[in-house]
């Protein structure tokens, strides 16, 4: 592995378990094993560090949105890969994905980093309106009411729930707050019948 993904993966998981702001370059070097310098090497100051991360971030989420897209034949499938996208990713309660964790600490945030995490949100939201679009022709979720709205109230539903699953460092509060959604999706059973 090379020295800049090394820093990209060590930054990414402290800021994932501890916020952006709580980590230095410093913590960097010693989790890395290289010197402070080589760091501003890679990245001068700490908001190139975000940009890139946030960037690598957003086309890894929306790779996987892509494949969940591809692999699953109904909304409610991909709904339900959806919600483990973001499950999965509190790892056992200790971790947010990665825009939660910018998301929470914005104030510090350069204007570049803040445009691509509203970048991220809106790409997001299209692909989350592509499938509530599906959802009203293949019947697979309960009550659609506007696709639109549906999916920038699924997006607040995940991150939202992140926060609380992490902050009680339960993936039952996750379970808890995303159940409803859920209770919404036909099972595939009946969806074959």
């Amino acid at each position: 592995m090379d020295t800049r993904t090394a820093l990209l993966d060590s930054a990414e998981a402290a800021a994932r378990q501890s916020g952006f702001d709580a980590f230095s370059y410093a913590d960097l070097s010693r989790a890395v094993g290289i010197r402070k310098a080589s760091i501003h090497y890679h990245f001068p100051v700490k908001a190139d560090l975000a940009l890139s991360l946030i960037e690598r971030y957003t086309a890894r989420v929306l790779d996987q949105l892509t494949a969940i897209e591809a692999g699953h034949r109904d909304a409610a499938d991909m709904l339900h890969a959806y919600r483990r996208l973001y499950r999965d990713a509190l790892a056992g309660g200790t971790r947010l994905c990665l825009c939660v964790a910018l998301s929470a600490g914005r104030n510090s945030l350069s204007d570049p980093v803040l445009t691509q995490l509203d970048a991220f949100h809106t790409s997001s939201i299209a692909w989350l309106t592509r499938v509530y679009e599906r959802a009203v022709e293949d019947g697979t979720v309960f009550g659609v009411f506007a696709p639109e709205t549906e999916a920038a109230a699924t997006l607040a539903l995940m991150e939202g729930a992140q926060l609380v699953a992490r902050a009680a460092e339960s993936v039952s509060r996750f379970d808890q707050a995303t159940a409803a959604l859920g209770a919404r999706l036909v099972p595939a059973e009946m969806d074959q019948a």
